[in-house]
């Protein structure tokens, strides 16, 4: 475009979306209309009802929250007459907006899917909850503590920013809530290999009798392996070597522009695999038993079939069982032996 600029990207193809929409809307302009009058008819009657409340006289509600929505909570949604009426008009132009989007014909199942996800996000973004001014909460949190609530608010904003480099980049979490040992990697441990794309950490039996065969732990590529060693009472980690297993358990690289090229094969040889060989160099063993969690079975999956009991006996390297957790790979088997020590 002229002078540099660039139109925005539409890598979603949200754009796209919205114009299939208003092109199949404008083809029948009958249905527009209709919706404009009825949505006009629930305004005139909110304006009606609210007047009859504000006189003290019987009144209905034109536009009631759904059950579960803990939005409008708090009393002065019903008792104030601004709140209630600012709620009802909400209310109504919500549901007119997304019955006039469910209703128009002719979209591609893909673009309809995206319109009506995007235009929910949209609308719940409009809420009167989400300004300052439209929330008695905010209002009445405001004039109790003399605004240092509006304070803390941008406190947390300009923290957002900065940690985000300029771009909002929200604080899901406290970082001061957890504390490394406490109730994150609580069971003691050290790294015995790393590459690039992992480390591979081993955890120490706690039993004076002890599994022969190590237990190598493969968590998914998302996450990370201390999900399984939180605290002591729920730390799957601290639980297997209590029960006298040797446990090795990846922890993945967070991936940067350094890893762009980096496809699955290469989570499974330089990670999987490679892991596997570092398990058998410390340990001096050819077998192992190997668990995976979500995604992490991901891994294992091109060599499964050469592992499988009864397949190619003579591999050296065959996992003695496999067992995956919460996985889109959902397969587990046990050859025999399995608790030798």
């Amino acid at each position: 475009m002229a002078h540099g600029l660039k139109p925005p990207s539409d890598d979603l193809g949200i754009a796209r979306a919205y114009m299939e929409l208003m092109a199949q809307a404008m083809a029948h302009p009958q249905q527009l209309v209709q919706a404009q009058m009825d949505l006009m008819r629930d305004y005139m009657t909110l304006w009606q009802q609210s007047m009859l409340g504000l006189m003290g006289l019987k009144h209905t509600p034109v536009a009631v929250p759904r059950k579960g929505d803990n939005r409008f909570k708090d009393p002065e949604w019903e008792n104030n007459f601004l709140f209630d009426f600012v709620k009802q008009s909400y209310l109504i132009t919500a549901r007119h907006v997304q019955d006039s989007v469910a209703q128009v014909q002719g979209l591609s199942p893909t673009s309809s899917k995206k319109v009506a996800f995007f235009t929910r996000q949209f609308i719940d973004a409009m809420a009167p909850t989400n300004f300052a001014l439209g929330n008695p909460e905010v209002l009445r949190e405001t004039v109790r503590s003399g605004g240092q609530n509006l304070l803390k608010g941008l406190d947390n904003l300009l923290r957002d920013m900065e940690e985000g480099g300029g771009q909002l980049r929200v604080k899901m979490t406290d970082p001061s809530a957890f504390e490394l040992g406490r109730n994150v990697a609580v069971t003691p441990g050290h790294v015995v290999f790393q590459n690039p794309l992992m480390q591979l950490l081993q955890f120490s039996p706690t039993t004076v009798r002890q599994y022969k065969r190590p237990l190598l732990i493969v968590p998914p590529w998302i996450n990370k392996y201390y999900i399984l060693d939180l605290k002591p009472s729920n730390s799957f980690i601290k639980w297997a070597t209590d029960q006298g297993h040797t446990v090795f358990c990846i922890s993945w690289v967070n991936p940067d522009k350094a890893m762009a090229e980096k496809l699955s094969d290469d989570y499974m040889t330089e990670g999987l695999l490679e892991a596997m060989d570092a398990v058998e160099k410390q340990c001096g063993v050819k077998q192992m038993n190997l668990t995976a969690t979500a995604w992490g079975a991901r891994c294992w999956a091109p060599p499964w079939p050469t592992w499988r009991p009864g397949r190619t006996r003579g591999l050296p390297r065959r996992p003695t069982s496999c067992h995956c957790w919460t996985s889109p790979c959902p397969v587990s088997w046990v050859s025999s032996s399995t608790r030798a020590r």
